[in-house]
């Protein structure tokens, strides 16, 4: 609920950039004390209030004057009584002076920051190269990624040589959460993708309105849904369980400024309101959903999760294992990873009416709890909480595609996914 209002304030921020903005406006306008405000905002945002507002209105200013607008007169509209003011304000923010990066770069409109939203950037080659100057690194040859299972290109990240890949974001906070987790996950002998520092000795680098971050390429092989099917399907669903919850307890002790989720509010509040008329289903179903999973909820234990960890953020090696991908992080209940990456398994193989296939995966999703359970030993409260998990992420992801024409067929897909998910709840619970 927290990020609903920060976006919110973002969203006021980006039509406003050209008034007057106080950080004690946007703090009451959330309903939030000056202090919890700024704390939450810089969680969600990665930046300070007054620092995001401040750079907002020099991107905003600069791409005004290369369009054709005189300096002064777009210093005057966002709020820069001088030129010296805005000038020293530019480079002290944007490391460059004003004229340097019109000449250095095309400038764009700013992207309206959306921190529900998987970021869509397109960075070319060329800028990638200039770039990677920070680390002498620009003779390297830039390539793009492609996921394994959809053939889909990373618009985040490219690969730099054989060795590194440059992340990209527009969003701070979910860069730092991600060099956080990192680290920490690499103390305790975890695989990681670390950052690499600068020339100057810096984890991250600004360049206009994005950031950039250099991580060695990790050894090993991304886990590959299909094969999670194959023979030996429970063996491997059952270490895919044991890994999470090795990561489980290494998260248990990270100290990382992250979103603390409410799942349970969230699909009731908003994912339930949402579908309600939609799915094939009866209303006793929701009424369970919020009476018992409402009395189990807050007894469950909390901590940072991975928060996206399908089989292919799961890289493994001869003798190590870890995961890669660590921007959504977040603060839930940690039964979350193990569920979603079931979930995240059945949503890439689900063919309606293929009963041999779905039956498997009944198993493949009691391995990986299995597994899990192995390491970490839930409670009696989780694994009476676990389908209501289960059943609370594909709940979301349906709210989620719901209504939106570009995802017309993931709805449907996901649509017939749930039902069936309901249809079989009695067999996921787990004894």
């Amino acid at each position: 609920m927290y990020k609903e209002l920060i976006q919110k304030s973002l969203d006021y921020i980006e039509d406003n950039l050209t008034c007057e903005i106080s950080a004690q406006e946007l703090s009451e306008r959330a309903g939030f004390s000056l202090f919890h405000y700024y704390r939450l905002f810089q969680t969600a945002v990665g930046l300070p209030v007054i620092q995001y507002i401040l750079r907002r209105r020099l991107l905003g200013a600069i791409y005004e004057i290369s369009c054709g607008s005189k300096m002064i007169d777009a210093e005057l509209r966002y709020g820069f009584e001088t030129h010296a003011g805005f000038y020293k304000a530019f480079v002290r923010e944007i490391g460059c002076t004003p004229a340097q990066y019109l000449k250095r770069y095309k400038v764009k409109k700013p992207y309206r920051i959306n921190i529900f939203e998987e970021e869509h950037i397109m960075v070319s080659h060329k800028k990638v190269t200039t770039i990677l100057k920070a680390w002498g690194l620009e003779k390297e040859t830039v390539s793009d990624i492609y996921y394994e299972g959809t053939g889909n290109k990373n618009e985040s990240a490219v690969y730099v040589g054989s060795d590194y890949v440059l992340k990209y974001a527009a969003n701070l906070g979910k860069l730092k959460s991600h060099i956080a987790i990192s680290k920490a996950l690499e103390n305790v002998g975890l695989y990681a993708a670390t950052p690499v520092e600068t020339l100057a000795g810096e984890e991250y680098i600004a360049d206009g309105e994005l950031y950039f971050c250099l991580t060695k390429r990790l050894p090993g092989q991304q886990v590959k849904l299909g094969a999670m099917y194959e023979e030996g399907f429970a063996e491997k669903a059952r270490f895919i369980g044991e890994v999470i919850g090795q990561l489980s307890k290494a998260l248990a002790n990270v100290e990382a400024l992250v979103e603390e989720a409410d799942m349970y509010g969230s699909v009731v509040n908003w994912a339930i309101p949402q579908l309600t008329g939609k799915l094939n289903v009866s209303e006793q179903v929701f009424r369970d959903y919020e009476e018992t999973f409402g009395a189990l909820y807050e007894k469950l234990p909390k901590q940072v999760i991975h928060r996206d960890p399908n089989p292919g953020n799961i890289i493994l090696a001869e003798d190590k294992w870890g995961f890669i991908d660590f921007e959504l992080s977040e603060k839930n209940v940690r039964i979350f990873d193990p569920c979603y990456a079931a979930t995240a398994i059945l949503s890439e193989s689900f063919e309606a009416g293929n009963g041999v296939k779905l039956a498997k995966w009944v198993q493949i999703y009691k391995n990986i709890i299995t597994g899990y359970d192995d390491v970490v030993k839930l409670t009696v409260e989780e694994k009476a909480a676990i389908p209501y998990v289960v059943l609370s992420n594909q709940l979301l992801a349906l709210a989620w595609f719901a209504g939106q024409e570009k995802f017309a067929e993931l709805y449907e897909t996901n649509k017939k996914m749930t039902e069936w998910m309901v249809s079989v709840f009695e067999e996921l619970r787990i004894e």
